[in-house]
Parts: C-alpha cells; sequence; structure tokens
C-alpha cells in the first residue's frame, strides 16, 4: 500500500511538473542533470526561495543588472570576485576580459534566478547580493571550478556556501586553472597586474 502511494505521488508529481511552464520544467531537469556536479546546491534549490530574474545587461566577471521584481537592479555575486575590467580608476586585469565572457555566456544561457542569504542582501554601494543560477546551476560555482574567481568579501558569516565554494577554488588552484596559471597573481585583496 505504502509503494502504490509513493508511486502516486510520484506520477502526480510529475504530471504537475509537466502542466507548469515550460521553464520551470527545464530549471528541474537542469538540477537533475547536475546534481553530480553540484550536490549541495543542486539537493537545496526548490528548498530555498527563489527570486526569478530577467538579464538586463552583464557588467563584469561577477555583476550582472537584472529585473528583479519589477525593478533593475544592479546584483553583485555573493562570496566572489573577479579580475576588474571596467572599475574606474582601475586598469583592465589580466583574465578580466575571460571572466567577463564566461560569466555573459552562463547568464544568457538558460533561466535566471537569486536566491539571497539572510541578512546579507546589500552591499555597501546598494548592490542586491545572491546566489545567482541558471537552470538551476550555480554561476558562483563555475566561475570558481574554471579558475576565473576568488573566494572574497566573507564580510558577514555564516554563508550557506562557503565551504563549497573554498573546495571549488581548491580544484581551480591544484589544476592551475586561468587566475591560478600565474603564481603571485591572486593576493588576499584582489589580483596584481595589469594589461594595460
Amino acid at each position: 500500500m505504502k509503494k502504490q502511494i509513493a508511486g502516486m505521488t510520484l506520477v502526480a508529481g510529475a504530471a504537475l511538473l509537466a502542466l507548469q511552464p515550460g521553464s520551470l520544467q527545464n530549471e528541474w531537469s537542469s538540477v537533475q542533470q547536475n546534481r553530480e556536479t553540484t550536490p549541495a546546491i543542486a539537493s537545496e534549490f526548490y528548498t530555498q526561495k527563489r527570486v526569478p530574474a530577467v538579464l538586463v545587461e552583464t557588467i563584469d566577471g561577477d555583476t550582472i543588472r537584472a529585473r528583479v521584481n519589477g525593478k533593475v537592479e544592479a546584483v553583485r555575486y555573493l562570496l566572489i570576485d573577479t579580475p576588474e575590467s571596467k572599475k574606474p580608476g582601475m586598469c583592465t586585469q589580466p583574465y578580466a576580459k575571460e571572466a567577463f565572457s564566461r560569466n555573459d555566456e552562463q547568464m544568457k544561457s538558460g533561466v535566471l534566478t537569486l536566491v539571497l542569504e539572510e541578512g546579507n542582501t546589500r552591499d555597501s554601494y546598494g548592490r542586491l547580493l545572491a546566489y545567482v543560477y541558471v537552470d538551476g546551476k550555480s554561476v558562483q560555482e563555475s566561475l570558481l571550478k574554471e579558475g576565473f574567481a576568488r573566494v572574497a568579501y566573507v564580510m558577514n558569516p555564516p554563508y550557506k556556501y562557503l565551504t563549497l565554494f573554498r573546495d571549488d577554488e581548491r580544484l581551480a588552484i591544484r589544476n592551475k586553472a586561468n587566475i591560478w596559471s600565474s603564481p603571485g597573481f591572486v593576493t588576499n585583496w584582489g589580483f596584481n597586474g595589469c594589461l594595460d
């Protein structure tokens, strides 16, 4: 009897999901496909308060402008930092253009959603701070694993994904991926070097 009820619940859940708008079904499929690579984030994807967003423009490797709750917001990615290319008074740093391109590519590849961290919703510039997902996959994790970002701005712990992000960063360091390929380029305060 319990097996029948569980089976009926599963079928009913699948049918309900099929009736939802296509983007939600695509998000769930993406989460299922990415469980092996991002298990902690994927398993919590639907238990958190997700905020739908629509991309307006990609600013750089760790910032976008998006329409959130009817308002255009600058959204700064929680817990990561990428090399600078557009900061006033700063030179263009190595890997800044590559980080921007990789971020932009992800932003344009699917459905954008944000998850906010309790107690850490705005930075000192008024930007919205968020964990950023495209089709249920963590953009921060991709940028860290691929060596386009470092873990940074740990201002008001605890954070849900700090340990996971540090593990992703260690993987990139071990692989000498992108920003980690040049000794001394990444520091505790940012990045050393200029292209121009």
